[in-house]
């Protein structure tokens, strides 16, 4: 479970940092006449964001999260500030209990595996 919480958290944040650089620099810089920046920024976040879904789809089927759940943080890398703002909720409401829930499991796991 901790690898696929850790690979989307690195998912949400480079996907929301891409799409923050895309939306407040690069279409700026592209309506000012200069759209080199937001051609290769903007093919970049669709590459990531592509990773970003599976990621993020994995761990929403780990977490067995509900259809609007899943849905909002599937639909955050599209939203600039939003990938930050669904990550820290997720890991509030759904990341933290359920990663305290399987501790004690792991724990009792590791203490039958070991030898007298």
């Amino acid at each position: 479970m901790r690898g696929t919480v850790l690979r989307y958290r690195v998912m949400a944040y480079i996907t929301g940092v891409v799409l923050m650089i895309l939306c407040f620099v690069g279409i700026p810089l592209q309506i000012a006449g200069h759209p080199a920046l937001v051609n290769v920024v903007g093919t970049v976040h669709g590459v990531l964001y592509m990773i970003y879904l599976v990621t993020a789809a994995l761990l929403a089927w780990r977490l067995r999260l509900s259809l609007v759940p899943t849905v909002l943080v599937l639909l955050a890398g599209t939203i600039p500030i939003l990938t930050f703002v669904v990550e820290r909720w997720l890991t509030r409401r759904y990341i933290n209990p359920a990663l305290a829930a399987q501790a004690p499991a792991d724990r009792e796991r590791s203490l039958l595996h070991r030898a007298p």
